[in-house]
């Protein structure tokens, strides 16, 4: 390895230092989905990631969906998968395989990749305990559900113990029996706030926000939660970023620190945006 090259190296360890101490001990949530879930290379630095920032202190939650591996079951049982403005529409023999698909194969696999690398990872669904409760959002998305408390102390044992917590979006109904479909973003944000998060990460499969989406050099860094409603007027923020946007500013005005919009198919953008000067995403705060 060359002289500049090592020098490089020590330079990246050095500037991580304050961002580690600045992190040790915080909590950050991280919303785990898109193509960092389906590509292996992709989902191996995620996970080492989150595994290397708990070794330096931080106390890393996940909160994760499964959307293609549900299209996928649903498929082998020969149903089809209908959407109502974007939310899966969900009866009852599709929130079956919801709950088997996130609360059993993705939760667990993604539990046993993490101890497979050296973490230690505890896998949580939103019925465990009470963590998410909820109330049936409307009528013709079927049984999705709105969240309308989280109690978090189940997350809390883990994370004071040394786990990191791998959670589901199934939530336990408080109107009925039934379990309910929850959008994984605004459980994520949800928990954060119930968790006094310092940071919520989105990983999407976009750069983050950008004045022009077809131009990467139009990334807008940093956005003020007061400069939302002109980018949605202007239409930079439209179609599927408004309710990941929305979970944002929710997080952030109730009280977590900041919220970033991040592109997870950038291998260690997580590392990257928490552990050095080159923010890659928006922040919102």
């Amino acid at each position: 390895m060359s002289e500049s090259h090592v020098e490089q190296r020590a330079q990246v360890l050095a500037e991580a230092l304050p961002y580690i101490q600045k992190y040790n001990g915080k909590t950050v949530v991280v919303k785990y989905g898109g193509n960092a879930m389906i590509s292996d290379e992709l989902r191996q630095a995620v996970i080492s990631d989150i595994i290397l920032l708990r070794l330096v202190g931080v106390r890393v939650v996940v909160v994760h969906g499964g959307g293609p591996e549900i299209t996928e079951m649903l498929g082998k049982i020969g149903k089809e998968s209908r959407f109502v403005d974007g939310l899966r529409y969900t009866d009852e023999e599709t929130m079956d395989v919801v709950q088997q698909v996130l609360c059993g194969k993705v939760n667990k696999n993604l539990v046993a990749t993490l101890n497979r690398l050296g973490g230690k990872a505890i896998g949580l669904c939103g019925m465990d305990a009470g963590l998410f409760q909820a109330k049936k959002l409307d009528d013709k998305y079927g049984l999705v559900g709105e969240i309308t408390a989280v109690e978090p102390q189940s997350v809390e044992d883990c994370l004071e113990k040394g786990y990191i917590p791998v959670v589901s979006t199934v939530a336990q109904g408080v109107d009925g029996e039934m379990a309910y479909n929850i959008n994984a973003d605004t459980a994520a944000a949800k928990l954060s706030v119930a968790l006094k998060a310092e940071k919520l990460i989105l990983l999407t499969d976009v750069r983050g926000l950008m004045l022009d989406p077809k131009d990467e050099s139009t990334l807008l860094p940093v956005v003020r939660l007061s400069q939302v409603p002109g980018l949605v007027k202007d239409g930079v923020i439209k179609g599927g970023m408004i309710p990941k946007v929305d979970c944002c500013v929710e997080a952030v005005r109730s009280g977590v620190k900041n919220a970033v919009i991040l592109d997870g198919r950038i291998q260690h953008s997580i590392l990257i945006e928490l552990l050095s000067d080159a923010g890659i995403g928006t922040m919102l705060l």
